[in-house]
């Protein structure tokens, strides 16, 4: 039964994403779902994986990488969105194909250093603290452009957009505000640094993917409505 809910879901959240992109003029191909799965069993993973689902989001290291042994089998991109400590950057840099959540250069440098030669280069992109709140991790608007200079020198790292978790908002006018701010970011990144691939805007989730795609994003992080809520 939880293999055909997951499958349910999984169908409805991309039927959601269609149906949002035909009405805003956009190609459905454009926009990547990325199941956010933290705190959920391997065996919700594999269903999701057997539905058609290939990318995966984590918050927690050690919940990740026991999954990715169990799980090794299958051909899973692996994405770390949770807030990563200096002294956890080496297991993020061998075992994961992106990281959503670079907001310090020291972090950027550790990644690069440690990521393996043999693997190709960590995709990454950097939080943006769009609503400046103090109890969210992120670097600020300001403080961006530089930030992205430098990380987009490094070597094994490969500075591939923003990503953002703005103030929940009540209603789809209010939500779209803070999404259109990080693509304005993005698309003054991209004329100050025109050699990097700059293509990712990581940004809304189950309450506001709607508003999200409207604003350009290219990436969702959806997990209640994939795998019901944590509990």
């Amino acid at each position: 039964m939880r293999k055909a809910e997951i499958t349910e879901n999984l169908n409805r959240v991309r039927e959601r994403i269609v149906t949002c992109c035909r009405s805003c003029g956009r190609d459905s191909d454009s926009v990547t779902l990325l199941a956010v799965s933290k705190t959920k069993p391997a065996e919700d993973l594999r269903a999701a994986f057997a539905a058609g689902q290939r990318d995966f989001g984590e918050n927690y290291l050690q919940e990740a990488l026991d999954k990715q042994a169990e799980l090794s089998g299958l051909s899973i991109c692996w994405h770390f969105i949770g807030p990563l400590q200096s002294n956890k950057t080496r297991a993020v840099a061998e075992h994961f194909h992106w990281l959503h959540t670079v907001d310090r250069l020291k972090i950027a440098r550790r990644l690069s250093e440690q990521r393996p030669a043999e693997m190709a280069p960590l995709n990454v992109c950097l939080q943006v603290n769009i609503d400046a709140e103090e109890s969210k991790s992120g670097v600020a608007p300001e403080e961006l452009p530089a930030l992205a200079r430098a990380v987009a020198g490094l070597p094994n790292l490969r500075l591939r957009g923003l990503m953002a978790i703005p103030a929940p908002r009540a209603d789809a006018a209010a939500q779209r505000e803070p999404h259109a701010a990080l693509a304005t970011l993005l698309q003054q990144l991209r004329e100050d640094l025109p050699e990097a691939p700059l293509d990712t805007l990581s940004m809304g989730m189950s309450g506001d993917l709607e508003a999200a795609i409207e604003a350009g994003s290219t990436m969702v992080r959806v997990g209640t409505d994939i795998f019901g809520r944590r509990g």
